[in-house]
């Protein structure tokens, strides 16, 4: 008896196809890779690899104005500003059957028949993970073919030679400009950089060499605490959404990873390239590159002070202790804020303390929310004894945004009132408090001698 075998279905075979592919060009990357770090030319012709002169120092100097002309001079010049980590990097992945994805180190043995043994073992435990080094190969598919490369930009010894913030809320457009314009103001030296999704923004600053990631931190922090008191008030998640994450390298770990810009698929949809202040991409991309400054890191202490007026870059009322570098010294007194002030304001006092935003100027506003925050003392923790940080937020932050007020936590009251009194402005508070309903009682029980 003849049995028919049931056809395969076209989506099946789809999937297994692209499930090859995708392999395949993993497989191609890993022996590229191999080759390159044992010095060894691959292509026809080709004399063996050498590390990328620095931009300007090559054989052939490419003009700023015009940005560089050879596949060699741009992969360079990408090198040179995207530093991070050369020892290893990220290869994003994406599952054809549940559309997951996500980055894993690129692995010299990964999806070796009788070595890899994934999904069974992760990466993070194998015996016989080989790591990849990053190689001008890995950044020519990135920027030419089809996969993306993830930066681990936190050196071995704590430092980096960039600094990244991500915004991705609902308004990370006008988020990300009002972080820009304050970058302006300070003369820091930043791209915007629409994201791979689409859907959020990249500021990069770029340093002339490599700083520790703890100053780079506090510069981001700064920042956003001088964008907040300027312009706009920002979430106060974004002091967690800085690249480098950590001050420290995480005991056994790489840090945190920031998926690397002008990826060719994400490019040819209008994303991962760079944007002016209308969000609408630069005509030359690599004119740009070759435009954009780095950040002298001679007196970037006082930069970091002179964008929160001599306050913690966090600009919070409440400080862990171990986030002070001189934790003796006595803060600077308060400054009187600048711009309009409202001669007095309405406080009511009920579950929490409300306090009306009508006529609020930002610098009040921010102010009066960085009085209901404060570091969080298990980041701090954490880090210092090199441990992951990941989802532990370096700010706590309780206040809320109504409509028509902003709600404090009840136990802000005396700090609110001390704030305005030093404004000048004086309030009118409102007892709203439920005081309850008197309960007669009678005690029914026996008392013992004893």
């Amino acid at each position: 008896m003849l049995s028919i075998a049931k056809p395969i279905s076209a989506d099946l075979m789809a999937d297994s196809v692209s499930s090859e592919m995708d392999q395949l060009r993993r497989e191609n990357a890993r022996l590229i890779g191999l080759l390159e770090a044992h010095g060894i030319a691959w292509r026809s012709g080709e004399p063996a690899p050498t590390e990328p002169a620095p931009f300007g120092e090559g054989d052939s100097e490419a003009d700023p104005a015009k940005g560089p002309s050879s596949t060699q001079e741009k992969v360079t010049l990408f090198r040179h500003l995207f530093r991070g980590r050369d020892d290893v990097y990220a290869l994003r992945w994406q599952s054809n059957s549940s559309g997951r994805s996500g980055y894993a180190p690129a692995c010299a043995n990964e999806w070796r028949l009788g070595i890899c043994e994934k999904p069974r073992i992760s990466c993070r435990d194998c015996n016989h993970r080989e790591l990849l080094p990053l190689s001008d190969a890995a950044i020519y598919g990135h920027l030419a073919r089809d996969h993306t490369i993830g930066l681990y930009p936190l050196l071995e010894n704590d430092h980096c030679n960039l600094l990244a913030v991500d915004f991705d809320e609902q308004d990370w457009r006008d988020d990300a400009r009002a972080f820009l314009r304050s970058c302006r103001e300070l003369a820091v030296p930043a791209a915007l950089e629409i994201s791979r999704s689409g859907d959020g923004a990249h500021v990069w600053v770029f340093f002339e060499e490599a700083v520790s990631a703890r100053e780079a931190r506090q510069l981001g922090a700064a920042l956003i605490s001088h964008t907040c008191n300027a312009t706009r008030q920002l979430q106060l998640s974004s002091y967690d959404r800085l690249f480098p994450n950590q001050d420290t390298l995480p005991k056994g770990g790489l840090g945190n990873l920031i998926a690397l810009p002008l990826q060719k698929e994400a490019r040819l949809r209008g994303c991962s390239v760079f944007v002016d202040d209308d969000l609408k991409p630069y005509p030359d991309q690599w004119v740009y590159l070759a435009s954009l400054q780095r950040l002298s890191v001679a007196g970037l202490q006082t930069l970091i002070q002179s964008a929160t007026g001599g306050a913690h870059p966090l600009d919070l009322a409440f400080i862990d202790e171990e986030d002070l570098e001189t934790p003796w010294k006595q803060r600077p007194a308060p400054t009187k804020l600048s711009g309009p002030l409202p001669s007095t304001l309405n406080l009511t006092l009920a579950d929490r303390l409300y306090v009306e935003r009508s006529g609020l100027p930002q610098p009040l506003l921010n102010r009066l929310i960085r009085l209901a925050a404060f570091a969080n003392p298990g980041f701090y923790k954490a880090q210092a004894m090199r441990l992951s940080v990941w989802d532990k937020p370096r700010v706590i932050g309780c206040a809320e945004n109504f409509p028509q007020h902003i709600a404090l936590p009840r136990g802000c009251l005396e700090p609110v009132q001390t704030l305005l009194r030093e404004q000048s402005i004086s309030w009118e508070l409102v007892d709203e408090r439920h005081h309850g309903s008197a309960l007669e009682l009678m005690f029914a029980g026996e008392l013992r001698a004893d």
